[in-house]
């Protein structure tokens, strides 16, 4: 199983960026996907989620309204709109899937993609 996170990169605060995360080696429309955040010096945290079949979503309090979670089954990929973004959205971006259900707990999760840098400028 391989999930490959993009889309990352170096922005000003209230930009938008789109992350993107291909998914390969599993049957996507069986997972949640998830995607997960690690600042520097901090503990990764939980973002956003989809689930799967009815693409229900759920958000982390600091990015509801900014962040957008959705996913195509036909490409096997999730992405992660990110819009108004702030400096303290810096953080290396995860995604991830957990089967039959997303979660917001990292140890529920059954892969893990590498990451992607996002960084915000003030």
């Amino acid at each position: 199983v391989q999930l490959q996170a993009s889309g990352g990169g170096l922005v000003q605060a209230g930009d938008s960026l789109r992350l993107s995360c291909a998914a390969s080696g599993l049957t996507f429309n069986n997972y949640g996907m998830n995607w997960f955040r690690q600042a520097p010096g901090k503990e990764r945290e939980f973002v956003a989620a989809i689930n799967r079949r009815d693409d229900s979503t759920y958000y982390a309090d600091p990015v509801k309204g900014r962040f957008t979670i959705s996913r195509d089954d036909t490409k096997n990929t999730v992405h992660l709109q990110m819009n108004s973004l702030k400096p303290e959205d810096t953080a290396v971006y995860y995604c991830s899937a957990r089967l039959w259900t997303y979660s917001v707990y990292e140890g529920a999760q059954q892969y893990w993609g590498k990451g992607t840098l996002v960084t915000v400028s003030s």
